[in-house]
């Protein structure tokens, strides 16, 4: 089954152009949901709006939205006042300029999808598009107006189609400098860097999506089943215990648990005895 566009229009790029429609990348379709119940006679509740002073129930035709001032008083702003906002190329996605994916900052990246010909008479067009970005190895940045708010995206070849990914704007972003100021940097023996790269190697693969798992989910399936079958839930997981007192020990653990030989592998690499023992 095909699966539901959330945006149609129009991909143009210079004198190009096409009709195209995007459809989510990815999905919680398959994720666990509840339903809010009446804790007294286990029917589903919903959410209504109710006046906060009359306790009401507010239906939509009688509904309209209000910016706070200062003073509490609300301005009062109608939907009609809002449409008229909309930029007149809302149905539009102009590719304005090209960039280098790898100079995008990895926190600006929100929300992907994939852009596909909307007709067969826009497969060519939408294909030159494609194969010229795939050609030059090059992104595309472009604005779009998607669930009635204007984004900046970027667009990037993938597979015989395009992705496109919603970007934050830098107001958006956290500043590392005031998460990271008071880090301070502590004199490391380089014994312990070794061992600890020694698991980086142990632990390295190929990156497979496919491979993640969601535990909670997995709790939440292995909850449900359980009391569909009348047992007992199962246990909870038992919270790690041990504290980090010799920071050198652990990281022998460690690797003990992933069946390496610290000392084979520190003559290897010319690791000397003494520096392994002022490690320790």
């Amino acid at each position: 089954m095909a699966l539901r566009a959330v945006w149609k229009g129009f991909l143009k790029f210079g004198a190009i152009s096409c009709s195209i429609r995007l459809i989510n990348a990815a999905s919680d379709s398959d994720k666990i949901s509840f339903r809010i119940l009446n804790r007294k006679d286990r029917l589903p509740v919903k959410s209504v709006y109710v006046d906060e002073v009359t306790g009401d129930v507010v239906g939509s035709e009688n509904q309209l939205k209000g910016y706070e001032l200062a003073s509490g008083d609300y301005l009062l702003i109608e939907p009609e006042e809002i449409k008229k906002l909309k930029p007149t190329t809302e149905h539009t996605l102009e590719i304005e300029e090209t960039v280098d994916l790898a100079s995008i900052d990895q926190r600006y990246f929100d929300k992907a999808y994939y852009i596909a010909p909307a007709d067969a008479l826009s497969q060519e067009p939408f294909a030159v598009i494609q194969k010229a970005l795939a050609s030059k190895k090059a992104a595309a940045r472009a604005s779009i107006v998607l669930y009635q708010r204007g984004r900046e995206v970027v667009i990037q070849p993938h597979g015989t189609g395009l992705l496109m990914t919603t970007l934050r704007n830098a107001k958006d972003v956290v500043s590392e400098k005031a998460i990271f100021e008071g880090i301070t940097a502590p004199k490391v023996e380089p014994d312990m860097v070794e061992i600890a790269t020694l698991l980086i190697d142990k632990k390295k693969k190929a990156f497979d999506p496919a491979s993640f798992e969601d535990r909670y989910e997995n709790a939440l399936i292995e909850m449900i089943n359980a009391k569909k079958a009348g047992k007992a839930p199962p246990k909870p997981v038992a919270a790690p215990k041990e504290n980090v007192v010799n920071l050198a020990d652990v990281l022998r653990k460690s690797l003990a648990k992933e069946g390496i030989d610290a000392a084979a592998k520190s003559k290897k690499t010319g690791t000397s005895g003494s520096k392994r023992k002022s490690a320790a």
